[in-house]
């Protein structure tokens, strides 16, 4: 039987290491590999197979709509009309609104793109008799496993 576990690169995976090796588990049975996590920059445009849930025209919108209302406002007394400077009015907050946004993201929430919370850093691989299964996995968790899977 295999159990695979994910862990920081901290300390406690060290203990676990000299844990499962106190309890009888020969290192020969026991494989540590370090994952490599993200480098690139994460994309701030969507595609159809991915979006990261940040919208970009939200403030457009809001911005759009009071426009449209006050350039419509305005337009009754001005040369084209209250429609056609209602929308050109709208056009305009749209375009405003979605700078600001794609200014935000680009610059104030730089740092916030990067993947946040705990990363996968070491894949720990055991081989071990069905009978210890138990035992390693109990070990695991109390030594903070991101994840623990079992394979027979």
């Amino acid at each position: 039987m295999q159990l695979f576990s994910t862990f920081e690169s901290t300390g406690f995976l060290e203990m676990a290491v000299s844990t499962l090796e106190k309890k009888g588990i020969q290192k020969e049975n026991i494989f540590a590999a370090p994952l490599d996590n993200r480098t690139e920059d994460r994309k701030i445009f969507d595609s159809l197979h991915r979006s990261d849930g940040t919208s970009l025209i939200d403030i457009g919108m809001g911005i759009a709509t009071a426009f449209a209302v006050i350039g419509a406002s305005i337009g009754f007394e001005l040369a084209w009309g209250p429609i056609y400077w209602g929308l050109i009015s709208a056009f305009v907050g749209f375009v405003l609104g979605f700078i600001i946004r794609l200014f935000m993201e680009l610059v104030v929430k730089k740092n916030k793109r990067v993947l946040k919370g705990k990363h996968s850093e070491v894949i720990l691989i055991i081989d071990c008799e069905e009978s210890q299964a138990a035992l390693i996995e109990d070990i695991l968790w109390k030594h903070f496993a991101l994840g623990v899977a079992k394979v027979k």
